[in-house]
């Protein structure tokens, strides 16, 4: 059902996303700390919608549709920001590009492999990927309104470097996953090829 709690609470996470894009157009110091703390709302409804789910028996298709689209949608949506509005450093502008390359392959994989039939489960180590991604960005939204004692920026971005580090290791452990399946794939007769786009 659409309106269930689980999914309700997955919508928010979509729906906080132009929340925290627009503290990045408003003056002062406390606009960091809200982007912060609506991001920290959104990343523990990813937590409570699955708990939620499975104890009231409420898992949907629509659900596990959208959850991990919600993830990626806010996740993108603030390392663009935090880039546009040079909240990171240059250097670290490429973590960001590569946890976002690594999401658009990864997309484009399981939509690919959905055809197929086969499943793509989430590894126990992207779980600890996305825990550090979630962890590196509501501390650079905080960025240098975080208390002046500690290196509030520098700390993000190492969790960020660190987030992409293992983006890269998982990105590459799906690609070879998906390989297997591609290679054991038949290729189309030339009319039945899918238009790309």
């Amino acid at each position: 059902m659409v309106t269930s709690l689980p999914n309700l609470l997955t919508f928010s996470r979509i729906a906080v996303i132009p929340l925290v894009a627009g503290t990045f157009y408003l003056e002062g110091p406390w606009t960091n700390w809200a982007a912060c703390g609506l991001f920290v709302a959104a990343a523990i409804t990813d937590f409570f919608d699955g708990y939620v789910a499975r104890s009231r028996n409420q898992i949907s298709t629509l659900g596990r549709f959208l959850d991990p689209i919600a993830d990626k949608l806010l996740i993108s949506a603030v390392l663009l920001m935090l880039a546009a509005f040079d909240r990171v450093s240059d250097v670290s502008v490429l973590p960001a590009l590569v946890i976002l390359l690594r999401e658009i392959l990864v997309s484009g994989l399981r939509e690919f492999l959905a055809e197929l039939r086969v499943g793509m489960p989430v590894s126990r180590l992207a779980k600890w990927k996305t825990a550090l991604q979630m962890i590196a960005l509501p501390v650079l939204l905080v960025g240098d309104s975080g208390p002046t004692f500690l290196a509030t920026r520098q700390i993000g971005e190492v969790c960020l470097w660190a987030a992409a580090a293992l983006t890269l290791i998982t990105g590459y452990d799906y690609l070879r996953a998906g390989l297997k399946h591609i290679h054991a794939t038949p290729v189309p007769e030339r009319g039945d090829a899918r238009p790309s786009g």
